[in-house]
């Protein structure tokens, strides 16, 4: 018994070592590890295993890097992931497994790829005719079904069925569960069942199959995403692949052929680039996390950094940007057939600028309009922060008065807080951003009971964009945790916390 038992010891370490990846190799600044290319290792759902394999020949000849896959259900290689910690991609059957993988911190980036229906696999002529529920439910009817604790096919008809009251029922009709969807579709091609609940882009690759829709499993579908892990030691190769997977003229063109249903994905880049339009204030809370967002991806973006006025004059006759943030919304407004939709982000202030100590003491708008204070403003035209400084003069009813003391108008706050500092100007209305890098040369005077000199920065990815799933993730780092932190230093304040809970971003 102990040699039989030490004989069976040994062979099963045999098959997990020949089964188990090989862990990726630490990188080096390059991405090459003692002078060969460092592969990506994906974990990837048995149900996609045929158009994956399609789509790592193409990718591999056509990039010349290499893949590396390990395929298993679903919740199989969710627990490898979490227990081993290595590899670079997650692409479960399922993205409620990317959902619950993300929520223990393991999964950054999210790629959208295509969605699969639940359905009855058969043979093809459907022998049986099973066209109902209830045929499934015959005594002459032999049923499998993947396990719905480690396939996501399975879990899903067990959460579909459930409130219908069915689920109690197809399980005593069951005759038995196997680890993955390939595996019950497999036990139908050879007769060992009659039926069996199958994702239906599954069937592509078994040609003596055929499926039957039921509108009892009508919810039981699956949409499919690749993540890219959180452990990542090259994730700027792993998110290379993902781009490829996901992009419409590359991977998702593969999926379509292989039976899958697909949306509208970015068009391939090798190096993709993105333009980003951006009111001028926003530039200290932003420019640091697209350049961490450049060197994560992989990718370049051009910035343009201007007064509102002059940026929507641009977009009025050139090409617009993939993604435009405003300095408020009247200035997406003007842009709205271009940026339909648009999430606010952030809120800031108009303040009165004045030099250190407050010489002429200057406590409110008012006092703007003394005689001999030289007052600068933005530029109604070229910019949000005059524009909302107009209308809170009006709404104040010192328009006329101030007016008569502004000597500046210019495009952006940067500009008025450099006439300050040069002794140009007494007092400058700017927004609160502008005074964070000036306190020891400026102090900035709060304007009271006037909410209309509060302003809202929307942020926008172009209707028209051939990059919006990658505008869409460098959004998502906007609104990261560490990004939040950095508009608050500069003096904003975050508008989906206070007045939203649409936007969230990984924290």
């Amino acid at each position: 018994m102990l040699s039989s038992l030490a004989a069976v010891v040994i062979l099963i370490a045999m098959l997990i070592r020949n089964d188990a990846p090989t862990a990726p190799s630490t990188p080096s600044d390059d991405g090459v590890e003692g002078g060969a290319e460092a592969s990506v290792m994906l974990y990837c759902a048995a149900s996609n295993r045929a158009v994956m394999e399609a789509v790592r020949a193409d990718y591999e000849a056509e990039t010349g890097r290499h893949l590396e896959i390990q395929y298993g259900p679903s919740q199989t290689l969710l627990s490898s992931i979490e227990v081993s910690g290595t590899g670079d991609l997650f692409l479960p059957a399922d993205d409620s497994y990317l959902k619950m993988a993300r929520e223990k911190r393991l999964v950054r980036e999210m790629l959208p790829l295509a969605r699969m229906q639940g359905v009855v696999a058969v043979k093809k002529g459907n022998p049986k005719a099973i066209h109902s529920f209830s045929d499934l439910l015959r005594q002459d009817v032999r049923l499998v079904q993947a396990s719905p604790d480690t396939a996501a096919i399975g879990r899903k008809t067990r959460e579909v069925l459930q409130p219908q009251k069915l689920w109690n029922k197809l399980q005593q009709s069951t005759a038995g569960y196997r680890t993955t969807v390939n595996e019950v579709a497999t036990d139908v091609v050879v007769g060992a069942v009659d039926a069996a609940i199958v994702y239906d882009a599954v069937l592509h690759t078994y040609e003596q199959l055929e499926f039957v829709e039921l509108p009892e499993l009508g919810a039981a579908n699956s949409e499919v995403a690749i993540g890219v892990l959180a452990g990542s030691r090259q994730p700027q190769k792993a998110l290379h692949f993902a781009r490829y997977l996901a992009a419409t003229d590359r991977g998702l063109r593969r999926y379509q052929e292989y039976g899958f249903r697909t949306g509208q994905g970015d068009l391939w880049a090798d190096v993709p680039e993105l333009s980003v339009f951006a009111g001028s204030m926003l530039r200290p809370a932003i420019d640091d996390t697209i350049t961490a967002f450049e060197q994560r991806e992989g990718v370049r973006v051009t910035r343009v950094y201007n007064g509102c006025g002059i940026l929507v004059s641009q977009m009025a006759i050139g090409e617009p940007p993939d993604a435009y943030f405003a300095c408020d919304t009247e200035f997406m407004q003007k842009v709205h057939d271009l940026f339909p939709e648009s999430t606010d982000v952030s809120r800031n202030e108009l303040v009165i600028l004045v030099q250190k100590g407050n010489p002429h003491q200057i406590a409110s708008l008012r006092d703007l309009t003394r005689s001999g204070i030289r007052v600068g403003i933005g530029h109604e035209k070229q910019c949000a922060m005059g524009w909302l400084t107009q209308k809170t003069l009006k709404e104040g009813g010192l328009q006329e008065e101030v007016m008569n003391n502004v000597t500046t108008q210019l495009p952006t706050g940067d500009m008025l807080v450099n006439e300050l500092l040069t002794g140009a100007l007494d007092a400058a209305v700017v927004y609160l951003s502008n005074a964070a890098g000036s306190a020891d040369s400026l102090d900035a005077v709060l304007i009271q009971d006037l909410p209309c000199s509060v302003a809202t920065q929307p942020f926008a990815i172009a209707r028209q964009s051939h990059y919006r799933q990658l505008a869409g993730r460098l959004f998502e780092q906007i609104c990261s945790a560490e990004s939040r932190q950095a508009f608050r230093r500069q003096g904003f304040r975050w508008q989906a916390d206070e007045l939203s809970r649409d936007v969230v971003g990984p924290e």
